[in-house]
């Protein structure tokens, strides 16, 4: 009899010890004489359990962990037996709450399927969305996603559909598909889970993107800092190629496209579309001035569409299952679900895909249990290094694009890092100006001056000098940055700095801040 168990490929894994693990399961099975088949998944998101190792029994997946080489003979003692008292016994994967309480849209594959194995993807319903679209006009298929109401899941929120839109009116020759895998952001690694764990769902949309506007060609942009990912995803455009899904006559069909995999130099800028852009045509990574926009003259002066790989993977399942399914999840003009990445200070970080709406009290809670340090949590930031730092008192804010828009602050691409009590928010105010500094472009003046001036200003005031006029005089500075700088690194950097001064001024050595000052 085979005894088939899931142990995770991806990286937060990987760091965790799974690989040894899948090496004492394979000399204790050998030991033994057992079967044993072990598939290589991708992460279930509970990054506290990781390595999670998952049993496959008659009642279904059932889960331990964390697991180290030393648990291996007692887990398949427990296993064999249908023992549930062993100590890194969860039950069924599926009833974990943490994963019960999701909504699963685009990572409903990832750590359920092998995310190599083409007959696997298409047995959890791989491909249905791109056979729907072969079947499909082009304007048909831009007209789904945009009546989805899908917007652009790496920060931007722009809707995917005006986008695509945009590219297929475009005339050319050539059109292009570019996926933006340059996952920069501090806290961020949804893009790494699905490309580790269910990478033909980005194949797919991609293809779907390429039906859709008239191109032929596509990118993944994929950050150096990535390997594991970049090796999972080579892999799997080759097992697509060989099943029929990419290349010249798709599924008979005679409609083409194709994918390449380019590994990007490491450069944060290189996250913002135009940067991008010039990186992949071999240049140093600039943003270029907006207009033309990329959607009319993008990679190699081609209409382009560029999404990020959340963007991409969604758009099979809104192919698959219709758009007003889709479009019934979420709140506002934020619809479908967004996959939250919880990180920092956190008792039970990973990935929460949830329908926009829920407040960040509760995923701090419900989801994230509260913090490691078991202090209470002084602040949180959401939406990166860019982000703005949120105080308790506003943490009921629903999470939805316009809703944090009205207290300065962003979803962006969904990381949540969470500081207890014992952070010095004038210090990480110090670090936002300072990593603005050393990862600008150059480009423009108020970024790669002012982030300077600003990381200077900062220090001043750390340190007893001037500290009211100094205070005064970042907060002009942070304006002219917000209004002058040419792309968003500079733009948004003093939103982390300013909502640290009007929240918590002790941490500077300040009186509150006057109420005017709304960032």
């Amino acid at each position: 009899m085979t005894q088939t168990l899931y142990i995770p490929q991806d990286t937060a894994a990987l760091a965790m010890g799974a690989d040894t693990v899948a090496d004492a399961f394979r000399i204790e099975a050998t030991r033994r004489k057992l079967d044993l088949h072990i598939v290589r998944n991708g992460s279930r998101g509970l990054h506290w359990l990781e390595p999670l190792v998952e049993v496959v029994t008659p009642a279904g997946r059932v889960a331990y962990g964390p697991v180290t080489p030393q648990d291996v003979a007692s887990i398949l003692d427990a296993a064999w037996a249908h023992d549930a008292t062993h100590p890194l016994h969860h039950g069924l994967t599926e009833d974990i709450l943490f994963l019960k309480k999701q909504e699963r849209l685009t990572f409903a594959r990832v750590g359920v399927i092998d995310p190599l194995s083409i007959t696997d993807y298409e047995a959890h319903g791989g491909f249905e969305g791109l056979r729907q679209a072969l079947a499909m006009d082009p304007a048909a298929i831009v007209d789904a996603v945009t009546e989805s109401g899908l917007r652009g899941r790496g920060g931007a929120a722009f809707p995917t559909g005006i986008k695509w839109r945009t590219v297929l009116q475009t005339p050319a020759e050539q059109k292009y598909i570019v996926c933006n895998a340059d996952e920069g952001d501090s806290g961020t690694f949804s893009d790494r889970m699905l490309m580790e764990g269910d990478p033909c769902a980005l194949i797919e949309g991609m293809t779907i993107a390429g039906l859709a506007v008239g191109a032929t060609r596509g990118y993944i942009y994929v950050r150096s800092e990535y390997p594991q990912a970049e090796r999972i995803l080579a892999g799997a455009l080759r097992a697509a190629r060989a099943a029929g899904w990419l290349g010249n006559d798709i599924q008979g069909t005679g409609r083409a496209f194709d994918i390449e995999l380019r590994r990007g130099a490491g450069a944060y800028i290189c996250g913002e579309e135009t940067s991008l852009l010039e990186s992949l045509e071999g240049r140093r990574g600039l943003v270029r001035a907006k207009p033309p926009l990329p959607a009319v003259r993008g990679l190699f002066g081609c209409p382009t569409v560029i999404n990020n790989v959340i963007s991409l993977a969604t758009v099979p399942f809104i192919l698959a299952q219709g758009a007003a399914t889709y479009r019934d999840f979420g709140m506002g003009r934020s619809r479908g679900t967004l996959p939250f990445q919880l990180a920092g200070n956190i008792r039970h970080g990973g990935l929460v895909e949830k329908a926009f709406g829920l407040t960040l009290r509760e995923l701090l809670f419900d989801f994230g249990g509260g913090s490691r340090s078991g202090r209470p949590l002084k602040a949180v930031q959401v939406g990166g290094p860019l982000g703005a730092y949120l105080p308790e008192s506003q943490w009921d804010t629903p999470l939805d694009y316009e809703a944090f828009l009205t207290i300065s602050a962003m979803l962006g691409h969904g990381g949540v890092v969470a500081f207890d009590d014992t952070a010095d928010m004038a210090a990480l105010a110090e670090y936002a100006m300072e990593f603005c500094a050393i990862e600008s472009c150059g480009k423009c003046t108020p970024c790669r001056i002012g982030s300077i001036r600003g990381t200077e200003v900062i220090r001043a005031i750390r340190s007893g000098q001037d500290r009211d006029s100094r205070a005064e005089l970042l907060r002009d500075l942070c304006d002219t940055m917000m209004a002058g700088s040419l792309c968003a690194l500079g733009g948004m950097t003093p939103y982390p700095v300013l909502s640290a001064l009007r929240h918590f001024p002790e941490d500077f050595g300040l009186a509150a801040e006057p109420a005017l000052h709304t960032v």
